[in-house]
């Protein structure tokens, strides 16, 4: 597995402000979204912790799953197919 379950929920805690039970959430779906190989069929590398990490630095100010949902919806505008991936509701 390319992606430290650990590791990345920490990171968006301390990075990103996220909060225990939202952090959780972003870190199923990257596990999910690696899982799938969807990513590293069109991207042409595996998920990994630090391309979250990064791709969510990158993305407009905002929690970890505001960030995420942002990332996801580039990649699902570039191929498709990722709008399973996208965080739809999480309740504080």
């Amino acid at each position: 597995m390319f992606i430290d379950p650990d590791r990345l929920e920490t990171r968006l805690r301390e990075e990103f402000d996220g909060t225990e039970g939202e952090s959780r959430v972003v870190v199923r779906q990257a596990v999910d979204l690696a899982d799938s190989g969807k990513y590293g069929d069109d991207i042409g590398t595996p998920l990994t912790t630090d391309a979250v990490l990064e791709e969510l630095a990158d993305a407009p100010d905002g929690t970890p799953s505001e960030r995420w949902n942002w990332w996801i919806g580039s990649l699902e505008v570039a191929y498709g197919g990722y709008e399973r991936f996208g965080i739809r509701q999480y309740r504080k």
